[in-house]
């Protein structure tokens, strides 16, 4: 598995999160192991204001600051700086956390049990621009998944073929396009074939506008 070290340049990262500790202690372990650490910030005012002056390429969010919700500082950051990546590093594994955060902007979705390890291929992956979240909490969509397959499919709805179907939905629990190859025992050219017919007749730009679609959309159903 890749690590940050490994990339050319340090990835710089911003750290929001209310625990002092917590806070320091992270951008601690991120700086031992070649991340550029830019900016902290303990609320989503600051976190705002700080992330648009220093410009991370990957802000590490918390949702809960205290009285206050992280995701509020999502959609402000990515208005003024579309380049910047957020993912949500939240003790809360809920459904109704991970699906807001996502419509929000973010990313991806970690928690914060994830080992360092984790942590460090979340950001380096997030920063390539893949939707990247902590295994299993794809299956917290799957009340909505039920929901949405129960209700009628609207005529407006774009076309998709059962293979492309198949690979959106592992973009949407995070996987590589070299990861859906393995699974479904194809090339990773016929895969990336697959993503890019699929950003077309969904009209949408990146594999994170994907993952978000798929998501929206209870796609994101478990094995």
């Amino acid at each position: 598995m890749s690590t940050v070290e490994e990339q050319a340049a340090p990835l710089t990262v911003m750290i929001v999160d209310d625990h002092p500790i917590w806070r320091e202690g992270l951008a601690r372990d991120l700086a031992e192991n070649g991340c550029t650490v830019v900016a902290t910030a303990a609320d989503p005012a600051a976190a705002v204001r700080i992330a648009i002056a220093t410009r991370p390429q990957v802000v590490l969010m918390d949702l809960n600051l205290g009285e206050e919700s992280g995701v509020t500082a999502i959609h402000p950051i990515l208005a003024t700086h579309p380049d910047t990546r957020v993912l949500v590093l939240s003790a809360s594994g809920e459904y109704a956390d991970v699906l807001a955060a996502v419509k929000a902007g973010a990313s991806g979705y970690l928690v914060k049990s994830a080992s360092l390890p984790e942590l460090l291929d979340a950001i380096r992956r997030t920063a390539d621009g893949d939707a990247v979240f902590t295994p299993g909490l794809a299956g917290l969509l799957l009340g909505e998944y039920r929901r949405l397959a129960d209700q009628p499919a609207k005529d407006t709805a774009p076309q998709l073929t059962d293979r492309e179907t198949e690979v959106l939905r592992l973009v949407a629990k995070g996987l590589t396009a070299r990861q859906i190859a393995a699974r479904l025992v194809l090339s990773h050219r016929t895969v990336e074939n697959h993503v890019s017919n699929t950003l077309r007749k969904l009209q949408l730009h990146n594999r994170v506008e994907l993952a978000r679609y798929a998501i929206e959309q209870g796609l994101a159903a478990p094995d």
